[in-house]
């Protein structure tokens, strides 16, 4: 017979074990998906260990430095501190899933190229997340736009080439809507 939760000692030393069975439905990458964790579990964690999709990076573990930037339903997030239970029904797009393929690259990953940004390239993935967020709510930003929303943190401090990139995605990606 089991016991009630609060009288598991087991329970009582692992909080986490209250959650252990939830079941949590969403898209990834366009494709359906169900995970069984803890709600608690960090969305990174779910994209890293369970899904395989390494692309998104652990920098600080405290939504501060922005190496885990994903998109839920199109909005930049940092997948480290965002609870799986949260992800519910959303849609999640990882660096793996920005572009179609390697012979369509979205206009952030080809700037990214154009420009040559990455140094040591840990950080970039969440900078291209951010920036492809950044460029769907404004398309042609200023400086200071890039200032105010794109703050990740570059150990290498690659910020000049970014800035110079992200203007040059908006205008790669500017230029793609006027031919359609």
């Amino acid at each position: 017979m089991d016991t009630e939760w609060s009288e598991n000692p087991e329970r009582i030393k692992d909080p986490i074990l209250i959650d252990a069975d939830m079941k949590i439905n969403f898209t990834i990458n366009g494709n359906l998906e169900t995970v069984e964790t803890d709600g608690n579990t960090p969305l990174l964690w779910v994209v890293r260990d369970i899904l395989d999709l390494k692309g998104t990076k652990y920098g600080c573990g405290k939504a501060a430095c922005g190496a885990c930037t994903l998109h839920i339903d199109g909005e930049a997030v940092r997948s480290c501190s965002y609870p799986i239970e949260f992800v519910e029904g959303k849609e999640v797009t990882t660096i793996e899933g920005l572009s179609d393929s390697e012979e369509n690259l979205h206009p952030v990953q080809q700037a990214w190229i154009e420009e040559i940004v990455p140094q040591c390239g840990y950080c970039q993935p969440g900078f291209m997340m951010a920036t492809a967020a950044l460029l769907n709510k404004v398309p042609s930003p200023t400086d200071e736009d890039i200032d105010n929303n794109i703050i990740n943190v570059c150990r290498c401090a690659t910020y000049y080439r970014m800035r110079k990139a992200i203007h040059r995605a908006a205008e790669i990606q500017n230029n793609e809507t006027l031919k359609k």
